[in-house]
């Protein structure tokens, strides 16, 4: 194994408070009521247009232009706010970088949400490669996604995993003939990960490091928060 692929919103970082915020900053404004947060869990992992449009679904009197542009500013303010790294996230990835393991992060998230996001959690230095939901004219569940990461990294798709939490990153791993672990924990639309029949269901992602005979030690507490 030379390549491990990571999903980020669900799978890395836990953003489901902040984005619940942005969401109910922008009905909000247009004197619409608030949603809770495990609604948008069910919605998160396809970018933040689809999020908005499920959340205009429920408000449909708002113009859908107006309503998103609204949206991005307010996920701005507040993100990095409230998200925080899932247990064992930097203490894996240091030691994987440090191992010499390529990582990349492969992410339906926008471009500008993701750079900023990975900025404030300062995890950036241990990623070879990001591909956003807009990188590129394709995004998951697209193959072409990973063929790309695979290209630019160098690394063949037997030699590679994708580590994700929904059956998104499932479905996208499978048509690259990419093994797919995941995590329990994420955001699968409210449905059980473990029925998209992943090859393997891990507690956390430190479990990847046993891929390389690499032993993780608890992190400190503070690691694990923004």
């Amino acid at each position: 194994m030379a390549l491990v692929m990571y999903d980020l919103d669900g799978t890395l970082i836990d953003t489901a408070g902040e984005l619940t915020d942005a969401v109910n900053r922008t009905l909000a404004a247009y004197g619409q009521p608030a949603v809770g947060e495990l609604q948008v869990r069910a919605w998160i992992g396809h970018g933040a247009a689809r999020l908005m449009q499920q959340a205009q679904q429920m408000q449909p009197d708002i113009a859908s232009d107006a309503l998103m542009a609204l949206f991005k500013q307010n996920y701005r303010q507040v993100l990095g706010s409230r998200s925080q790294l899932f247990p064992m996230v930097e203490t894996t990835l240091q030691l994987l970088k440090s191992a010499g393991v390529k990582q990349a992060i492969i992410t339906n998230k926008e471009a500008a949400f993701t750079d900023q996001l990975l900025r404030q959690h300062d995890l950036l230095q241990y990623f070879d490669l990001v591909l956003s939901g807009d990188s590129l004219d394709f995004r998951k569940p697209d193959r072409r996604v990973i063929d790309h990461c695979l290209t630019q990294l160098g690394v063949a798709a037997v030699d590679s995993l994708f580590v994700g939490d929904s059956a998104t990153d499932i479905a996208t791993a499978r048509n690259a003939g990419v093994s797919c672990w995941v995590v329990p924990y994420g955001y699968n639309g409210g449905r059980d990960v473990r029925l998209d029949q992943p090859d393997r269901v891990i507690a956390d992602i430190s479990e990847v490091a046993a891929l390389f005979g690499i032993s993780v030690p608890d992190e400190p507490a503070a690691l694990r928060t923004a």
